[in-house]
């Protein structure tokens, strides 16, 4: 993952999509999500059904995109949900999270990455 991609992803809020449980697309915003060892690390705050989606099915997707809209990324990848882990200790951890209750940590392993704009 690029430097670009990786401000891109940890400057802005991105789009995080999951498969319900009828196959159709679930999409958030999320804020506050970091990208390490290549990973992206969204933190589960108050999150509950695109928990209940990525057990069932961990094939997610993210789009980030600059402010001005020149510059935007989508990421396929699968997902796995950690609580009581380094993935958790990690988000809980992170000053951005501080006041809010840091139920898990989502971990995304990215498989394909495509530049948008």
């Amino acid at each position: 993952m690029n430097d670009e991609l990786k401000k891109l992803i940890e400057d802005n809020i991105v789009a995080f999509s999951t498969v319900d449980e009828k196959e159709f697309p679930h999409t958030i915003a999320v804020a506050y999500v970091k990208v390490k060892d290549d990973k992206i690390i969204v933190t589960d705050n108050y999150m509950v059904t695109t928990i209940e989606n990525i057990t069932r099915n961990n094939k997610v997707c993210l789009c980030a995109w600059s402010q001005d809209g020149e510059l935007g990324y989508r990421i396929k990848g699968f997902a796995s949900y950690h609580q009581n882990d380094e993935w958790h200790e990690f988000v809980k951890k992170l000053p951005e999270n501080e006041g809010f209750p840091s139920k898990g940590a989502i971990v995304i392993e990215p498989v394909n990455v495509t530049k948008l704009v």
